[in-house]
């Protein structure tokens, strides 16, 4: 029987436990600070050989455990606190929950149970999973910042927004922070205005241009009819939250550079790209949420860690509907589901067997609905860009056509 050092942590501690076969060697807190990691590797170390560390994982708290895992190369197990739970609760009717007695349990029944090893990826992926997840955090901070701009907007300036387009630019950013309020377009000059335009926008505008907006802004401004005045806190929050999405669409492009930048690095990177409506920024953020694909055995494995398996429930007479189990990634499998619907989107661009699919699984005598053929389709991508990295091919729609008939 080998050695088992089980982990049940929380913020800045873990509490720890050494088993082997069923008895309890050693016990006790761990601090998750210099002087306490070194206390656990130095007792680590004195173990006749070396063990299997188990741990559930708990979010940026379990980050510093694999890390310290990762830096010693140990063995360890990272389970799902879904799986946890059902093998805590293996055997028994009793509801209890203590840090020791969780650390107890997940060492006594690991020989109980089939807990893969995690394995040590590049630390490039590491890297893109960290910058496809600030990229992602940017994403939804604009969109809250951008409802938030929206608001303020109605009271003070709510023609404005029909002088752009729906996408927020850096160029329609700059207007609102100018003019968010009609009051300060009327007490300028056209001229002015034209003249702050060219001056101030990052984007490169002919002065006949520049002349057209100027005198465009000015009838908005005529035909207002605010709710707030031009020094209320409203007209204030409209330049604020402008200023903010300036900011946050620079550091948007910023890490969408850097992000494509290290993901050029893979080889696997041109795989993926070479696949139609596949992008580089889609690639490079699907790569750093799914990782190493030739580190999974079989394409059901990445099915599973992306959470797109089926969840099948059946009782006597009673058979429940499919539906997907939802408990891998979701951040990746919001971006893959992305893709698909751009596929689909941009379908004209290219040929594409996946969007082929899914037409096919909506003219069906009994149709699929929207989501059920996307989920399918995304289901359909995944085995493919895992045959095709397990090949090193690139895209071949004949090669995909052929398979398919």
């Amino acid at each position: 029987m080998e050695f088992v050092v089980a982990l049940d942590i929380s913020m800045g501690k873990s509490y720890k436990v050494i088993y082997h076969d069923q008895t309890c060697l050693s016990e006790g807190e761990v601090l998750h600070n210099r002087e306490g990691f070194q206390t656990l590797l130095e007792e680590i170390q004195a173990l006749p050989t070396p063990p299997v560390v188990v741990f559930e994982s708990t979010g940026v708290y379990s980050k510093v455990i694999e890390s310290f895992c990762h830096q010693h190369q140990l063995r360890y197990c990272l389970l799902n606190p879904l799986e946890s739970k059902k093998q805590l609760e293996q055997g028994t009717l009793r509801s209890w929950k203590t840090d020791q007695y969780d650390a107890h349990k997940l060492a006594q029944v690991h020989q109980h149970n089939h807990r893969p090893e995690r394995s040590r990826q590049l630390e490039i992926f590491y890297e893109l999973r960290d910058l496809s997840r600030f990229y992602q955090e940017i994403e939804e901070e604009i969109k809250r910042t951008r409802m938030h701009l929206h608001n303020a907007l109605q009271l003070s300036f709510p023609e404005l927004e029909q002088f752009f387009s729906s996408r927020v630019t850096p160029y329609a950013l700059t207007l609102i922070d100018l003019f968010p309020h009609p009051e300060m377009v009327l007490k300028t000059s056209q001229t002015k205005i034209k003249n702050l335009l060219m001056k101030t926008t990052t984007k490169k505008i002919s002065e006949a241009r520049a002349k057209q907006k100027a005198s465009q802004i000015m009838d908005f401004a005529r035909e207002s009819y605010p709710a707030v005045s031009a020094t209320s806190v409203q007209a204030q929050k409209v330049q604020y939250y402008a200023r903010q999405l300036l900011q946050l669409l620079e550091e948007k492009k910023q890490i969408a550079d850097q992000l494509i930048d290290q993901a050029k690095t893979i080889p696997t990177f041109n795989i993926r790209k070479s696949f139609p409506g596949i992008g580089e920024i889609s690639a490079a953020l699907f790569m750093g949420e799914m990782g190493d694909l030739s580190r999974f055995s079989h394409h059901k494995k990445v099915n599973a860690f992306i959470g797109i398996d089926i969840r099948r429930y059946q009782s006597g007479k009673y058979t429940g509907q499919d539906h997907i189990n939802k408990r891998g990634n979701p951040k990746g499998r919001k971006i893959l589901y992305l893709i698909v619907r751009n596929m689909i989107r941009q379908q004209k661009a290219a040929p594409n067997h996946i969007v082929d699919y899914y037409y096919k699984l909506k003219k069906q005598p009994i149709p699929k609905k929207d989501k059920v053929a996307t989920v399918a389709c995304m289901n359909k991508l995944l085995k493919c860009i895992y045959s095709m990295i397990g090949n090193n091919t690139l895209y071949d729609y004949s090669h995909a056509v052929s398979k398919d008939q």
